[in-house]
């Protein structure tokens, strides 16, 4: 492997580290900001910190294809739909642990995929079917272990809507995806936290200090925005399928870090729901590759 490859290899794995610290750091930030004010100040830290890589970047603001008006639509349902989801997400790590909240975030390939199918029409293969299989029933163990019955828990359900969000939301993205990464990364991070911070005003803000006002905004910046800048960093060099399958290790990545930093328990439901949740992700990883390197045949040919 060259230095160029070594080096985009390290980009897509630290794409996936900086969004893993996302769920035990937010966690215990909770403790005095409210999930409103903590989705709020995620997406701004993401927005103004990118807003100042875009505005060093010159090269990649002359890539950019300008928007339309036939542009709106997805706009406003990406901006909506990611005021939406981090405020469940944060509810949900409110009331679960933040190890089983970093695998739930799984559920977001399903409701993507899902949602590519039966709105968009994209073609869907038997191994990726069975990956949704393994993803959703790891969902199901850890949504219902601990309440004795075959029901969601409050925070596990509210997890899976804020994926269900995402993966509608993903869809959406996807076809401004060639105005510029960068820039979607400002209009989602700026609107969405604006959106968010009126929620906030509205239904309580908690007791941040201002130490934990910054740091929520620095967790975004580094969590949100330079996440996805590494990966579109990777994009270019190793393709979309290879980094997927680098990034896929972000949920485990954050679980690990969920039970070594706040000291959560690693029960055997929980064990059992890691490994489905891994053999359903490297399946749907083994596919993406597959499909990438039938793209590149497809292209040399």
């Amino acid at each position: 492997m060259n230095g160029v490859a070594s080096k985009a290899v390290a980009f897509a794995v630290l794409a996936a580290v900086f969004y893993a610290i996302s769920s035990p750091v937010s966690k215990i930030l909770l403790e005095d900001v409210s999930p409103y004010l903590m989705a709020a100040l995620l997406y701004l830290g993401a927005g103004i910190g990118m807003m100042v890589v875009r505005s060093a970047s010159p090269s990649m603001r002359a890539e950019e294809r300008e928007l339309t008006r036939s542009d709106t639509p997805f706009i406003v349902a990406m901006v909506v739909l990611d005021i939406a989801a981090p405020i469940l997400l944060m509810y949900g790590l409110l009331n679960s642990p933040a190890s089983s909240v970093s695998l739930l975030n799984n559920f977001e390939i399903v409701a993507t995929t899902l949602i590519a199918l039966l709105v968009f029409g994209e073609n869907v293969s038997p191994r990726t079917w069975a990956a949704i299989a393994l993803i959703t029933l790891s969902a199901i163990i850890l949504s219902t272990a601990g309440t004795g019955e075959m029901s969601f828990s409050v925070g596990s359900l509210a997890v899976v809507l804020a994926c269900v969000c995402w993966g509608i939301e993903n869809n959406c993205t996807r076809r401004l995806s060639d105005s510029g990464p960068l820039r979607i990364v400002v209009i989602k991070g700026i609107f969405s936290g604006l959106g968010s911070l009126v929620i906030a005003l509205f239904m309580g803000m908690g007791s941040p200090t201002l130490a934990e006002v910054a740091g929520a905004l620095l967790l975004g910046f580094v969590s949100y925005g330079m996440s996805l800048f590494f990966y579109i960093s990777a994009q270019g060099r190793l393709g979309a399928a290879k980094v997927s399958a680098y990034y896929a290790m972000a949920p485990f990545i954050g679980a690990f870090l969920s039970l070594l930093l706040l000291d959560e328990p690693l029960t055997e439901m929980f064990a059992l729901a890691l490994a489905i949740m891994a053999v359903g992700v490297a399946v749907l990883t083994l596919e993406s590759l597959r499909g990438g390197a039938q793209d590149s045949e497809a292209e040399a040919a």
